[in-house]
């Protein structure tokens, strides 16, 4: 069996492709940024399907882009990857003063609203929308904002649910003219019932981007069974009907 590569080979070879491969020497920052967006989120994947071979070539993916940029920035002489290794490091040690240094045991996210100019410091623009809402709300609650369980949360819900009815409702008597503000009231209480919804998720310890996936596999799941059996029946699914197509997802839900 051969000997195993280890993160120096890596780092070797990730030297020689700058050196020797056109394309690779031809690499920046910016040119590799799409890459790096899409190497994450195939590891996502990889491990929201729970592969685990699938995992350890995403992981080195990503790992390819980390020694990437770090070899790219050793030749232009602003810092390289043991200065990466060296701020993870320090940053570990940092979030863990009770195990290094013999502070005390302290939430994360009061440590650096300390280092913060402001709650939204340092989240990135394109952060999946979702997650931005969540790491807002850790970070509130990083300081004190926050409910005492769920049931503030939840209440908040249904209170937010009440807004979009009422704002549903008011639509019904609004004509084209008011119709561009109509349609900005909605998305505002709208918004507002999600983030409500996300709140309760991080209050109840969901991630709520999880916890969609599940709800979005699960739905395409059942549809696709449904489809299946509309097949079997020849049910054309287009032209059946919303009744048919409900007794055709309860059938399926009753199979489960």
């Amino acid at each position: 069996m051969a000997d195993k590569s280890t993160l120096d080979d890596a780092l070797a070879l990730m030297r020689d492709l700058r050196a020797r491969c056109d394309w690779d020497r031809a690499q920046t920052h910016e040119s590799l940024r799409p890459y790096l967006i899409e190497e994450a989120h195939e590891l996502d994947d990889a491990l929201r399907r729970g592969n685990a071979a699938d995992t350890r070539e995403e992981l080195g993916d990503v790992l390819l882009q980390v020694l990437f940029h770090s070899v790219i920035a050793e030749e232009q002489g602003t810092f390289d990857v043991n200065d990466v290794a060296g701020s993870l490091v320090t940053k570990m040690k940092e979030r863990h003063p009770h195990l290094f240094g013999g502070g005390e045991r302290r939430p994360w996210e009061e440590m650096k609203a300390s280092k913060r100019e402001s709650i939204a410091d340092g989240l990135p623009a394109a952060l999946p929308t979702l997650h931005r809402a969540f790491r807002l709300q850790e970070r509130a609650a990083g300081v004190g904002f926050d409910w005492d369980d769920t049931e503030g949360p939840a209440k908040k819900v249904e209170e937010e649910l009440a807004e979009v009815r009422g704002e549903l409702a008011e639509q019904k008597n609004i004509g084209p003219a008011g119709a561009a503000r109509a349609q900005a009231h909605l998305e505002d209480e709208l918004g507002d019932l999600l983030f409500a919804c996300i709140n309760l998720c991080r209050r109840a310890g969901v991630h709520p981007a999880l916890a969609l996936d599940r709800a979005t596999d699960k739905f395409a799941r059942r549809f696709e069974a449904v489809e299946d059996l509309a097949r079997e029946r020849g049910i054309v699914v287009a032209d059946a009907g919303v009744v048919a197509l409900d007794a055709l997802w309860n059938e399926v839900k009753l199979a489960e």
